[in-house]
């Protein structure tokens, strides 16, 4: 694979390409009268109550409690529980009991890095990742540019490369990795990165994960997830953004519950209806003011802020 091509190149050509076919998903993906009436699976990404220190566990039960589809657990809880003495079988036992999937979960491996061995041994980590997320129903997992976020000439071509050798080991486990969209990081900053790398890696599995959050951090419009095909995605991290700090200075920690900010999240879900995104929508936040309050009454909250965005968006609101 040609990696000599500057970004620049690059993204012109995505550029172009995409542009051209924009017209052809919006008249495919134009929603009808049943699909403009759809609901989502709401999931719960562990975060949102990571500082109240409870175990997976407790977290899968404040998930069905607080009347969730779907958790998103982290890597390093699912590390916890095996190192306490638990089944992995047991848990994802547990979580369907509860009448929950697991869509996605997040680690942290460094499969974009330039050093090859360091690349084998993030690969290795994925495969750990990926094989503990099966035995307990996991689907995907998030593939941020972990080990790259300070570089602003790593070629997208090689990143789309290396991100199908990713996608290959989960194929080997069942498990798909998504490349995802970081806004502090300077490489795959941008929503538009992340699609050229999926599109080059060739891989039927290859898909993106987006965040309101991360997607205003890089300086990514929402309204750029209309170039893409919803069947792209298959779990989209929701939060909202408050207008102070400003864009070059908000953190993680300055997320909010859906509404509580000022992001177009009316607007985002009428245009992921239109590119037909039927996958999860994850409450991710990490505001230290929620991690102080009761667990329970966060997860409701996050869920009933987020329905009742989402029913403004179908009222056309």
């Amino acid at each position: 694979m040609n990696t000599r091509l500057s970004r620049r190149e690059v993204l012109a050509g995505a550029a172009a390409a995409l542009g051209a076919a924009r017209a052809a998903l919006a008249s495919a993906h134009t929603p009808s009268r049943n699909h403009a009436k759809m609901e989502y699976k709401y999931s719960l990404n562990t975060s949102t109550i990571q500082g109240q220190k409870l175990s997976l566990v407790e977290e899968v039960e404040v998930a069905a409690k607080a009347g969730y589809d779907a958790v998103e657990p982290w890597i390093s809880e699912i590390d916890a529980h095996v190192k306490a003495g638990g089944s992995l079988r047991d848990l994802g036992a547990r979580i369907r009991d509860h009448g929950l999937t697991v869509e996605s979960a997040i680690g942290f491996f460094a499969w974009i890095v330039d050093d090859a061995t360091e690349r084998a041994k993030a690969l290795d980590e994925a495969k750990r990742n990926m094989e503990m997320l099966a035995q307990i129903g996991g689907k995907r997992i998030a593939a941020p540019p972990v080990g790259a976020t300070e570089r602003t000439d790593l070629p997208l071509l090689a990143a789309a490369e290396r991100y199908r050798a990713l996608l290959e080991v989960g194929d080997q486990c069942g498990v798909v990795p998504q490349v995802e969209v970081w806004g502090f990081s300077k490489t795959l900053t941008r929503l538009g990165e992340a699609a050229l790398v999926a599109i080059e890696s060739g891989h039927p599995n290859a898909c993106i994960l987006a965040d309101v959050y991360h997607l205003y951090k890089g300086g990514s419009p929402l309204m750029g997830l209309t170039f893409l095909n919803g069947a792209a995605m298959h779990n989209f991290h929701l939060n909202d953004y408050p207008a102070d700090p400003p864009r070059d200075r908000i953190t993680d920690a300055d997320r909010v519950y859906p509404g509580d900010g000022v992001a177009p999240l009316t607007a985002l879900f009428q245009d992921l209806r239109r590119i037909g995104y039927q996958g999860a929508l994850s409450i991710e936040l990490f505001n230290r003011a929620y991690w102080q309050q009761d667990a329970l009454t966060v997860a409701r909250t996050g869920l009933q802020k987020l329905k009742a965005v989402v029913r403004k968006s179908l009222s056309g609101g």
